[in-house]
């Protein structure tokens, strides 16, 4: 199981990460315009947890929706014998 974490970049950007993948690519990275910025002030930090969390719920609806999928075809093929049967 991955820990993951929610950090600030030495640019101000805001990423999402692995706890133990230090030094590798982040996941997500988040950047804020200046405009953003003025007006979120310290809050950026819970946007930019809000729309990771979004985003990781998204992609788990995809994966189910896409698993499910996978299923169907699986269990919807017709076997060997059925596929040489005459009707």
């Amino acid at each position: 199981m991955s820990l993951y974490e929610i950090v600030e970049l030495t640019n101000g950007d805001v990423a999402l990460q692995r706890a133990d993948d230090e030094g590798h690519e982040p996941l997500v990275v988040i950047r804020f315009s200046e405009e953003s910025l003025a007006f979120l002030g310290e809050a950026k930090f819970n946007v930019a947890k809000a729309m990771i969390e979004a985003g990781m719920d998204a992609a788990g609806e995809l994966a189910d929706e896409q698993a499910e999928a996978m299923f169907d075809d699986a269990t919807n093929e017709p076997d060997e014998q059925e596929k040489l049967m005459l009707h």
